[in-house]
């Protein structure tokens, strides 16, 4: 297939990478014109994914046009909050027989869509089967190295699912199939605020007892939110849903991690992601979710609390302590 990644950050180059040696003809979008030029020249993203060779055949532009124009499949690997204003730069023709696969894992500020729900909204004669994405436990500083990992591909068309899967599957990079790409999505999404949480446990020094409780908690609080949208309950103890939370708040990769680790630390959260090349897509997605949430009437304190903690610059201690002296409740 002609397949373009679009975004060249440590996921999108790992992909294209990926891709290209399953035998697919891969072009490399990335959006700064001086970078593109760097990573034609020397081949490596020094940047984001340093030591990996590019392979000279796959094609790196940054013209949007060239990247999207006659393709069998365009996987988004940009940031979330950035995937409108790229869709929107896209040349005004059909894509109707082109397969979206979507590998940000975040939800859109103030419109509180889904990534799939973004490409909808913008392009417009698109189908349940020309959409899909790929999500679960995958750091790209592993995946580049040919790390055993295990992913899902999820599309509401059982038969794009089954493309996605065979478009990317490896004897290293297993991909299963799902037809609920709602709650893949959502799994993908909140389990990076979750990995905020999880930081400032790290960064506050609470301990092992209290990062177990955040994670555990923390998935039945993705589950809660997930069913009210429409979600199925098992995709949740799936690889999208409790497999990408563990990975993500335990790595020392996890870019979400580190950023509530440096909170919980004492550190300002405008100065710590002043100091980071990559993007934490978990600090947005707080926001969508803590609106998403009361909009929907779900119960989330722990997402509520990072929330607080996050944006009106709460004390963790004292935010810890109001989550642990609420009413009894059960457990399940």
């Amino acid at each position: 297939m002609r397949i373009s990644v679009l975004g060249a950050g440590s996921w999108g180059t790992t992909l294209a990478i990926m891709l290209f040696n399953n035998g697919h003809e891969v072009t490399l979008w990335e959006f700064k014109k001086n970078y593109a030029k760097t990573l034609l020249k020397i081949r490596e993203n020094k940047i984001f994914l340093p030591g990996i060779k590019i392979p000279d055949e796959i094609e790196i532009t940054h013209s949007l046009n060239d990247a999207v124009k006659n393709k069998h499949m365009i996987v988004i690997a940009v940031p979330s909050q950035f995937v409108r204003s790229v869709v929107q730069d896209f040349p005004k023709e059909s894509f109707d027989d082109v397969t979206f696969v979507s590998v940000a894992k975040g939800i859109e500020k103030d419109s509180l869509l889904t990534v799939d729900q973004v490409l909808k909204s913008e392009l417009k004669n698109l189908s349940n089967s020309n959409i899909g994405v790929l999500s679960g436990p995958s750091h790209a500083e592993e995946v580049s190295r040919k790390i055993p990992t295990a992913v899902v591909a999820a599309s509401r068309d059982e038969k794009t699912a089954h493309l996605i899967q065979a478009a990317f599957m490896t004897s290293y990079f297993r991909v299963y199939s799902s037809t609920d790409i709602v709650g893949v999505e959502l799994g993908g999404a909140l389990k990076n605020v979750i990995a905020i949480g999880a930081g400032i446990v790290d960064g506050a020094k609470f301990g092992d007892n209290t990062k177990a409780a955040i994670m555990t908690r923390g998935i039945a609080e993705i589950s809660r939110l997930g069913i009210a949208l429409g979600a199925e309950p098992l995709t949740f103890s799936g690889l999208s849903g409790m497999g990408d939370l563990i990975v993500t708040c335990m790595s020392k990769h996890s870019r979400n991690r580190y950023v509530g680790e440096q909170i919980g630390k004492g550190n300002k959260l405008k100065n710590v992601l002043k100091s980071m090349e990559m993007i934490a897509e978990g600090v947005e997605t707080c926001k969508s979710a803590y609106e998403l949430a009361m909009k929907n009437n779900v119960e989330v304190p722990i997402i509520s609390a990072v929330h607080q903690i996050l944006f009106l610059e709460k004390d963790p201690s004292k935010i810890t302590y109001d989550l642990m002296t609420r009413d009894m409740k059960p457990e399940l």
